[in-house]
């Protein structure tokens, strides 16, 4: 566990842009890498950096405008889920104390003032469950109950506190050692399910005249059927694919061949989606010798 020494030791060894890295730091080191930036001006007036990635962060504009009197904020950036709750105005020995038991990032706002924690989950929430996680837990540490909203901004170390006479912004304690906060601990929460594989469905059933040409199919059709529609898918003209079918099918079909060779060619170029070319005119079956057929010019 690593704490910052006391007030008056800690600022003769950091400065103000080591605390301010130190904040950053334990952001990334929770996977907290976007955020939203606030600088609010002695007028009124909110200037706006939204969903940057910490990297990003005009550091340095904001330390020109924080010079000038301009308030400096920070929180996570919105519409996601972050594994962080925000609590304001705790009290400093009892922010150290949950530093101590549980990760946690506390910020000092002033030393008159209280404390914020930003304190780590073991799972990410959404910004209407980190708004009832931090009204559930403001109520038994006693953090403040107006500053419980899920969107909720928090001073950014390494800068002044205006509203406290110019006071310095410090963080007073990290720790990550992997003991989380488990937000399931509030009612409202629900626990995080145990992610559930998906149901098996059954593939379904290819039409009968499908079926018997299956790439399973080991027989000498469904093997010829298989290298029919590759040639065709491959570009090869059908007449050339219906000679070298036949050639193939001659031994084995005998008078038959040209049939089957014809009616193979014509379905797998209806399943391909081509066309037989014009010229292409497969040899009348009333033909009784196969080596006597007149086969297309390819």
């Amino acid at each position: 566990m690593n704490h910052t020494p006391p007030l008056g030791e800690r600022e003769a060894i950091m400065k103000a842009y080591e605390h301010t890295q130190a904040m950053l730091a334990w952001w990334c080191g929770i996977a907290m890498d976007r955020v939203d930036l606030a600088v609010r001006h002695p007028s009124g007036a909110m200037i706006w950096h939204r969903d940057l990635a910490i990297k990003s962060l005009p550091l340095k504009w904001a330390r020109a405008q924080n010079v000038r009197r301009a308030e400096v904020y920070l929180r996570p950036a919105r519409q996601y889920a972050w594994p962080v709750v925000f609590l304001d105005d705790v009290a400093r020995p009892r922010a150290r104390a949950v530093a101590e038991k549980y990760d946690a990032l506390v910020v000092e706002t002033s030393p008159a003032g209280g404390c914020h924690i930003w304190l780590a989950c073991v799972r990410s929430i959404t910004e209407a469950s980190r708004c009832e996680a931090q009204r559930w837990l403001a109520q038994r540490i006693g953090a403040d109950r107006g500053s419980i909203s899920g969107e909720h901004l928090g001073r950014l170390a390494g800068f002044k506190n205006w509203k406290r006479g110019g006071a310095w912004v410090n963080v007073v304690a990290t720790s990550l050692q992997g003991r989380r906060w488990d937000p399931s601990v509030v009612p409202s929460i629900a626990p995080q399910k145990t992610a559930t594989p998906p149901a098996r469905t059954k593939t379904a059933t290819p039409p009968a005249s499908r079926r018997r040409h299956k790439s399973t199919d080991t027989s000498p059709s469904g093997r010829e059927w298989g290298w029919v529609c590759a040639l065709l898918e491959s570009g090869c003209p059908p007449g050339r694919v219906y000679v070298r079918l036949l050639e193939r099918a001659c031994t084995r079909r005998g008078y038959d061949a040209p049939r089957y060779a014809r009616r193979t060619l014509q379905r797998a170029l209806e399943r391909t989606g081509r066309a037989a070319p014009r010229r292409f005119r497969p040899p009348d079956r009333s033909r009784s010798n196969p080596e006597e057929l007149r086969l297309p010019r390819v």
